[in-house]
């Protein structure tokens, strides 16, 4: 298998399609499954996985307080994940009305594979990346070093 280095991955990011096979489970429930997603390249970040707002299972989303800025996608909502009787806070968000770069996106949804029972790619098991801020998913396709590794501060 070719590996992807991250750090060959451009600034500003690059947006691009995926065939990859998408699983996520959270609190016990399927959140998203299925093909067809996006992924955010950025330089020394793992893929960030936009998913279709028709394949998630929205019922368990409920809309969170506060908003974040991107330099290159734009503003960004957030919301909870409330299932099997718990509540995640600001585990998922999107942009509603993302710059003319990132328009494939609007109202698709990326999350914090971290915050999620599992995610797979093509029923391989995603690595989070680390941070509490990054939201990328770290598979055998990709290599490091990654943003928010504490092994690599000059990366932080």
């Amino acid at each position: 298998m070719v590996q992807e280095r991250v750090a060959d991955y451009p600034r500003p990011p690059r947006l691009e399609p995926s065939s990859d096979l998408v699983l996520v489970k959270v609190a016990g429930e399927v959140l998203y499954e299925g093909t067809g997603a996006w992924r955010v390249l950025e330089t020394f970040h793992p893929p960030t996985y936009y998913l279709p707002p028709e394949g998630i299972k929205q019922s368990l989303l409920h809309p969170a307080v506060g908003r974040s800025f991107c330099e290159w996608k734009g503003v960004a909502e957030y919301f909870d994940i409330v299932a099997g009787g718990r509540r995640i806070h600001r585990a998922v968000w999107r942009y509603p009305t993302p710059t003319a770069d990132f328009k494939a996106i609007q109202g698709w949804f990326a999350l914090y594979p971290a915050l999620m029972d599992g995610c797979w790619l093509n029923g391989e098991p995603v690595i989070p990346q680390p941070g509490g801020f990054y939201g990328g998913w770290i598979s055998s396709a990709v290599e490091g070093p990654f943003k928010g590794d504490p092994a690599h501060p000059e990366l932080i």
